[in-house]
């Protein structure tokens, strides 16, 4: 289920994250948010991506100059508190605050098309940490 639920919310440059995203998740887990990501206070971390599924939170950067991937944070939901987000009409994004399981409080910006994909992607983190059902 995992790998074709990544696929169909996948966007280009994400399939480079597969492999760590595959170890992190369980198969039938499906994703519900591929998104590419900057931090903001450090727009020249690389790119960062953003998983989301119904049971984990999975990070990954594309560090520059030499483009290798790599895991920043593999969290089950349940590890993931004082969710936060904010969302930018006038560049369509959406900034995603949290504090990981090791008490880091984590910032990313997601880039988005459009205010259409805000609202929508709004809805699922609203879905996923408001109205969220009991995490198994």
């Amino acid at each position: 289920m995992f790998a074709s639920t990544f696929h169909a919310a996948a966007l280009p440059g994400a399939n480079q994250h597969l492999p760590i995203f595959r170890n992190c998740v369980d198969p039938d887990d499906p994703a519900i948010l591929v998104a590419r990501c900057v931090r903001p206070g450090a727009p020249l971390s690389g790119d960062w991506f953003l998983l989301l599924t119904r049971r984990r939170m999975v990070v990954t950067q594309d560090t520059r100059p030499l483009h290798r991937t790599r895991l920043h944070l593999n969290a089950h939901l349940r590890q993931v508190s004082n969710v936060t987000w904010r969302l930018d009409l006038s560049k369509p994004g959406i900034e995603l605050a949290f504090t990981a399981m090791d008490g880091v409080r984590e910032r990313l910006r997601m880039r988005l098309g459009d205010s259409d994909t805000v609202w929508r992607v709004e809805q699922l983190l609203r879905d996923t940490f408001v109205n969220k059902p009991a995490l198994v």
